[in-house]
């Protein structure tokens, strides 16, 4: 609330500001009754209405469908112009066009601002006027245009005498999880912090750990990250805030805060890619960037659904790549060096479309955003506008070598192999028998064996992918 574009421009534009939150129904119905991300946002919401009410004001909730309540609202309220955040979703766009539509035909202006990234849509192009399609260049120009304006926040609170209590008709408690037709999930177990007090007591733990981030953030088993992604995706931090403090430590010289900040750098390229290219998602679904990898011969049928199976179960045999599953299931995170190592084996080992991992990642991950999972998704399947070369394919042992030495990753997602020593944990189809019995591991009963070997998938893929670029070569 401290740093809020659209609630400053509000307060700064009227005499009285009323707030809304609508769980949109567009988006909830399609949801599984137990979702983290509605709970976090129901958490959230709940610190947001005490602060509101603190200020002598509070927050109008509605579980509706909202490009029909927002309108709806603004009429009941008789409100002059609505302020919302701007949002590049397809079907955020699509949304907010109903509602720009619904209130212009009763005399009420619409107003959207740039408030989840640093740079959007236009502000970062190319000499010629053009969007970048490559993220090196991309990242050089955002780096240079990048200064204290641009990263100045909002000052909400300087301007809170605007805000206005909601007609008591309309306003009340945040409602329950049961009230919006969800149940309770393991949040809470999961010690996530919500709203921007935890936002605020990550971003410090962060703070002290920053200097290390860019050896850290590599080991799955090390507090590496930041573990911002579900506080950026759902408004409770400040993407300038956090953008300031790394620009003024790399500029310091701090190698951890630079590796940091093109981080979040990634995040704006890859909104801005969603932004000028649509066809990346479009009418609910997703297509190759460079179109030539649309032609690739995925695996299909039986077998396939039954190789995707294990690999959303954490049932591949191969320990980091499940245990990384399990992790995602369990709590609705997965590392960062994780998701591109399941990623790449389930396109270049499985030789499943990447389409079906990113629909997965989409309805489980907490932090989730189309425009950085899209665009994750295409770069380690090769088929994005930066894409990683298609004949470079993760090694799942090898990463779990180099990035989980001593197993600890492994051994806390599956139990089952924590007698392995620390060789033989990263590929246990290679341990002596002796070894394996050992340890109580039984290949096949306790812990799959691998449903594929990498050496032959790596070359039935360096074939799928030249076959797709030769069709596209072809003259139609």
């Amino acid at each position: 609330m401290d740093d809020n574009a659209a609630l400053y421009r509000a307060l700064r534009a009227c005499r009285q500001v009323v707030c809304v939150f609508v769980f949109d129904r567009a988006i909830l119905d399609a949801l599984p009754c137990a979702d983290r991300r509605v709970e976090f946002i129901r958490e959230s919401l709940v610190e947001l209405e005490t602060e509101l009410r603190g200020l002598g004001s509070g927050l109008i909730v509605r579980h509706a469908v909202a490009a029909e309540e927002i309108p709806a609202l603004a009429h009941t309220l008789d409100v002059q112009a609505v302020f919302a955040n701007r949002d590049d979703e397809p079907d955020a766009l699509a949304r907010d066009a109903r509602v720009l539509g619904a209130l212009a035909n009763t005399g009420i202006s619409f107003h959207t601002f740039k408030d989840s990234t640093v740079f959007d849509r236009d502000e970062v192009m190319t000499k010629a006027g053009l969007p970048y399609t490559v993220f090196t260049p991309y990242k050089r120009a955002w780096l240079a245009k990048v200064d204290s304006f641009f990263l100045k926040p909002y000052p909400v609170r300087s301007h809170a005498d605007a805000l206005a209590p909601p007609p008591p008709a309309l306003g009340g408690p945040v409602p329950t999880l049961g009230e919006i037709g969800f149940e309770s999930t393991n949040l809470q177990t999961l010690e996530i912090p919500t709203g921007t007090r935890g936002a605020g007591a990550l971003f410090e733990d962060f703070f002290e750990r920053i200097d290390r981030y860019d050896e850290a953030r590599n080991f799955p088993a090390v507090r590496g990250p930041s573990y911002m992604g579900v506080h950026l995706r759902f408004g409770t931090v400040s993407i300038r805030q956090l953008a300031s403090v790394a620009h003024q430590l790399a500029l310091q010289g701090n190698t951890g805060a630079a590796t940091w900040l093109s981080e979040l750098v990634w995040r704006d390229f890859y909104f801005q890619i969603l932004a000028h290219f649509p066809h990346v998602h479009a009418n609910g679904e997703s297509k190759s960037f460079r179109p030539e990898y649309d032609k690739i011969q995925w695996h299909h049928g039986k077998h396939a659904d039954q190789l995707f199976d294990a690999w959303c179960e954490g049932r591949t045999g191969y320990p980091l790549v499940d245990a990384a599953m399990l992790q995602i299931r369990q709590s609705g995170y997965m590392h960062n060096r994780l998701r591109m190592v399941v990623a790449s084996f389930l396109c270049k080992d499985l030789g499943l479309d990447w389409r079906r991992g990113e629909r997965y990642f989409a309805l489980h991950l907490n932090d989730f955003e189309l425009a950085s999972n899209n665009g994750g998704w295409q770069w380690a399947s090769s088929t994005g506008c930066d894409a990683q070369p298609y004949f470079r394919i993760f090694n799942p042992v090898t990463q779990s070598e180099r990035f989980d030495p001593e197993g600890k990753f492994i051994r806390r997602y599956l139990p089952q192999l924590a007698g392995l020593s620390n060789v033989a944990i990263h590929a246990p189809w290679m341990a002596s028998p002796v070894e394996l019995e050992a340890a109580g591991v039984r290949l096949g009963e306790n812990y799959p064996k691998p449903v594929v070997d990498h050496a032959e998938a790596r070359e039935k893929t360096m074939q799928r992918y030249a076959a797709a670029r030769a069709k596209a070569l072809q003259k139609p």
